[in-house]
């Protein structure tokens, strides 16, 4: 099984380009320091992903992603990565990306607040946009 899987709940949905998303994925979280043991991404819908921001964050909102960090090991990845494929419709025509593009943004999202990046805060949040914006420009592949 790869370091990296790809599940849906609830929705059906395939992801393209998985072997290059791995790969990616996996050199952005290297080039952060961390090794990458287990990381698997769940894609569902808006109300699968709010049943789980109730039930695990007490959060009552919709929202594009939910990560949560399994590792207990440090600078080891271990974690699961909830995406809302309808967040990423909506946000992509929100923000004028396509699809692909507010994917592969929210994908890395994830993957760099497993190591370590955090959005509360504006400060915060700018410094994960120019890591995401960074790692997009490092893609190998767009489609």
């Amino acid at each position: 099984m790869p370091a990296i899987s790809f599940f849906e709940e609830d929705i059906t949905y395939k992801l393209k380009n998985k072997t290059a998303v791995r790969q990616w994925v996996t050199e952005t979280i290297q080039a952060e320091g961390y090794k990458l043991k287990e990381l698997t991404y769940i894609f569902c819908s808006d109300n699968y992903l709010l049943q789980i921001n109730q039930q695990y964050l007490n959060h009552d909102t919709y929202t594009d992603i939910v990560t949560f960090d399994n590792s207990d090991i440090p600078n080891t990845i271990v974690g699961d990565i909830f995406i809302s494929i309808d967040r990423i419709r909506e946000n992509a025509l929100k923000y004028n990306h396509s699809e692909t593009e507010e994917l592969h943004r929210v994908i890395i999202h994830g993957a760099l607040h497993l190591v370590g990046y955090t959005d509360k805060k504006p400060a915060d949040k700018k410094k994960m946009t120019l890591k995401e914006d960074f790692y997009l420009n490092r893609r190998s592949f767009i489609s």
